[in-house]
């Protein structure tokens, strides 16, 4: 029995390395722990040797009619995903425990098509941000959001935690922690430093979080409050509300918005480097996808100096 579980064993190990030793978020850790396990729901493996190519060969085409628990085939990118964890994985058997296992570097990603990037015009992103009533105090934290998101280019993990202490409005700064615990300095805007300071002038709680749902109850409730803090999924949806009532087309959501800023900065003439800097981006690549959304530019230029006779 035991022999059975050598490779749940194993990646269990994996996680605790993941915590303890990288300061893996608990998220994190979780899409980990169900990436794994869905390599061995997919492939019966009971043991880290006993991966080989036809056991990598068989994962890559389960995970081609792979289903969620909606029906939903899952995308390449997310395949890709689950394909570098297993590489991570077996990394860390190479390097931490010294089981030669199989060449992580032998396991080849699907090739992805190029990155579409969803962004909003100016005409749609005013329309937006004068979607939500500023007279209700719902009214006054959604305006908040949207400019602080525009403003900063933040991810919807990094403004759900935010707490009214990470706010300097005299440096016009915020401090975000992200992705793999990175910690940058993100800058307020004049409309998001006024949007927030309105919403706060109406806030009667003494609670941490910056953004809240339920503002009755968390008026009587004691610090630090996390439990009234508003959800990623509530921030999601009101996102959608208000681009419906705006009359958006394109159907955007918050990454749209960290999406406008990054193409408006590249528009305006920020370099590459910086835009990477104030989104967080590990790797420049990652940013290099913005400039397909202005690469219309470009063609006038050629136009205009290229002698085509």
């Amino acid at each position: 029995m035991e022999e059975e579980n050598l490779l749940s064993q194993a990646a269990e190990r994996y996680l605790v390395f993941l915590k303890a030793e990288l300061n893996k978020s608990p998220l994190t850790i979780k899409t980990y722990a169900e990436s794994l396990r869905l390599f061995q729901k997919l492939t019966s493996t009971p043991d880290p040797l006993l991966i080989n190519k036809q056991v990598i060969r068989t994962y890559k085409s389960a995970l081609h009619t792979y289903r969620t628990k909606s029906d939903a085939e899952i995308t390449i990118r997310t395949k890709n995903h689950h394909l570098t964890i297993l590489r991570a994985f077996l990394r860390y058997l190479l390097s931490e425990e010294e089981i030669d296992v199989y060449p992580p570097d032998r396991i080849t990603r699907f090739k992805e098509e190029q990155r579409q990037v969803k962004v909003l015009f100016k005409e749609d992103l005013e329309n937006l941000l004068r979607a939500p009533d500023e007279s209700t105090k719902i009214g006054k934290r959604d305006i908040a959001i949207l400019r602080l998101f525009f403003s900063t280019g933040l991810r919807l993990s990094e403004l759900r935690t935010l707490n009214r202490s990470a706010l300097n409005f005299k440096t016009r700064e915020i401090s975000v922690r992200g992705k793999r615990g990175k910690v940058r300095l993100v800058f307020l805007s004049d409309s998001a430093i006024i949007a927030i300071k309105n919403y706060m002038d109406v806030r009667l709680d003494n609670l941490d979080p910056l953004f809240l749902n339920n503002h009755d109850k968390a008026n009587t409730a004691l610090p630090p409050g996390d439990e009234f803090r508003f959800s990623d999924n509530g921030i999601y949806r009101m996102v959608k509300k208000y681009a419906l009532k705006a009359g958006i087309m394109n159907n955007p959501s918050p990454h749209t918005l960290r999406h406008s800023f990054a193409t408006d900065l590249l528009r305006n003439g920020a370099d590459l480097r910086s835009i990477q800097e104030l989104l967080g981006h590990k790797d420049l690549s990652t940013t290099q996808v913005y400039t397909h959304v202005t690469n219309p530019r470009l063609k006038e230029v050629h136009e205009q100096f290229h002698n085509t006779e």
